[in-house]
């Protein structure tokens, strides 16, 4: 496993090591000891998470406060534009995104640490996404930033459509009426 440092501190591209040939390929998905030292910090993970969705559809901006999640995504069909958005209120890269492709084909993984927005948009005809997280799901902290805040700009590669977005990330929140992290 490689653990590559992306223009978000903390964030990282992790690409496992895969064997495969014309049988097939197997690959080791997660391993919590090489993870963290890759990562250079301890993680628990106390949730596994598995969304399917249609082409076109946008998840996102989440995130929780408090009560933070970090979380390791990843894609077993399919393909999406995956995103995280710096939401620590001290950082230098404050309202910066990264965007990366993950599909089943190149079988990427993001870490993206506590502090942090998320969201994907599928590109292919319909996508599976497994995510781990390093604390529950709590909708009572759950928060939204808009996919469309013009404050952030993200580049979002088109689907042929606008995106389908849930009526809840519809009324998301502009970054600077966001409340952020202090990590």
């Amino acid at each position: 496993m490689k653990a590559h440092p992306t223009s978000l501190p903390g964030v990282f591209l992790v690409e496992p090591a895969v064997f495969g040939d014309a049988r097939g390929f197997f690959y080791e998905s997660f391993n919590q000891r090489e993870l963290e030292a890759a990562l250079g910090r301890e993680l628990r993970f106390v949730q596994d998470n598995h969304s399917r969705s249609a082409r076109g559809v946008l998840r996102g901006l989440h995130y929780q406060l408090p009560r933070p999640q970090g979380k390791l995504v990843r894609v077993v069909l399919g393909e999406v534009f995956d995103v995280a958005v710096d939401l620590r209120r001290d950082s230098p890269t404050r309202g910066r995104w990264l965007g990366e492709v993950l599909s089943a084909g190149n079988r990427r993984q993001l870490w993206i640490p506590e502090g942090f927005a998320h969201g994907f948009l599928v590109l292919s005809g319909e996508a599976e996404f497994l995510y781990k997280t390093t604390d529950y799901y709590a909708p009572e902290h759950e928060r939204c930033i808009r996919w469309d805040d013009p404050s952030i700009a993200i580049a979002w590669p088109a689907t042929g459509g606008p995106p389908l977005v849930s009526a809840k990330d519809a009324r998301g929140l502009s970054l600077a009426e966001a409340p952020l992290f202090d990590l």
